[in-house]
């Protein structure tokens, strides 16, 4: 049965639009409708969503609260005014000098307990709900370091205590790998921006902090090619020439005492010719800090050193 419409509630705007309009995606629209009944679009004769200017407006107000940490089951149903107020209050909050010196950034906690909550129930469309609300609601820097960072780092370390299995890091690695993607097509780069190659090397199968090393050298005016993880050092030597890349950041997690990395590194080094700046990190790399250094490797420790370094790297090359 078909909705009356009144002209205010005219459905005109498909999925698409909806998404860009409210900043949702696609999938959390859906998910939104299917399992908490937040909007009810309407549906064309071919069974297209298409959606009103009321329902946009609701949801860009449910994006606003669940953006300050409420979950979307307990707000979905609420009226356009009781969305409002609370929208007013947290917002209101939110502008506060927070209480016992927390800082504001303190409040992706939120979002991160959301996210790996998600990732412990195996839940993809709860883990995509959380980073986009995220998403909205914190600068890239501040969700990068505060929210997708740790949740990468908490992930490794519970997989490595028996906590997670390899389930539970592959479902993040897609979704976080995905999301990253699309915050580095949004960069608009100028055309002569220098490009650096991304990847982990043979042997190393963990790629979610090669996937934040692509998004941070992007976030600095780099153009990042991300290759994915477990590469002979033959591909990656042929693709930094292919790019005409200034520099190839390898990430290192696990494992942590391979033999062939050895080896695999030090083609690596023989195949560049010196044609790229070579940085190396990551949580395994200072079992390999020996060979990195022969092998002429910066290495880094952290996600803000490597943005420093790269920034330098520019100076000098400009």
């Amino acid at each position: 049965m078909k909705r009356k419409l009144s002209p205010s509630g005219e459905a005109r705007h498909p999925i698409k639009v909806a998404a860009r309009r409210t900043g949702l995606s696609a999938d959390v629209i859906r998910v939104w409708e299917k399992r908490y009944g937040a909007v009810i679009p309407h549906r064309t004769e071919r069974g297209q969503r298409v959606y009103s200017d009321d329902d946009v407006d609701r949801l860009r107000l449910l994006a606003r609260v669940t953006a300050a940490g409420r979950r979307i089951g307990d707000v979905a149903r609420l009226s356009r005014d009781e969305l409002e107020s609370l929208a007013r209050e947290d917002e209101a909050a939110m502008d506060a000098p927070p209480a016992s010196g927390v800082g504001l950034d303190g409040y992706a906690g939120v979002y991160l307990r959301h996210a790996l909550d998600a990732v412990e129930a195996l839940d993809e469309h709860a883990l995509d709900q959380a980073i986009t609300v995220a998403s909205i609601a914190l600068s890239p820097t501040v969700l990068r370091r505060n929210v997708i960072f740790p949740l990468l780092h908490e992930i490794g370390d519970r997989w490595e205590a028996g906590t997670l299995r390899v389930a539970h890091e592959h479902l993040a690695s897609a979704l976080v790998r995905s999301f990253l993607g699309s915050v580095r097509n949004g960069h608009n780069l100028p055309e002569g921006a220098p490009h650096i190659v991304v990847t982990t090397p043979a042997g190393q199968l963990h790629e979610l902090g090669a996937l934040l090393v692509a998004s941070a050298a992007n976030e600095s005016g780099w153009r990042a090619t991300y290759l994915g993880p477990n590469l002979p050092a033959e591909e990656i030597a042929a693709a930094v020439r292919q790019k005409r890349a200034r520099a190839v950041a390898i990430s290192l997690v696990y494992p942590s005492g391979d033999p062939r990395l050895h080896d695999e590194l030090r083609r690596l080094h023989r195949h560049l010719e010196g044609a790229a700046v070579l940085f190396a990190g990551g949580a395994a790399a200072p079992a390999y800090a020996e060979v990195l250094d022969e092998v002429h490797a910066v290495r880094l420790d952290s996600i803000s050193a490597l943005q420093e370094r790269l920034k330098s790297l520019a100076r000098v090359a400009g």
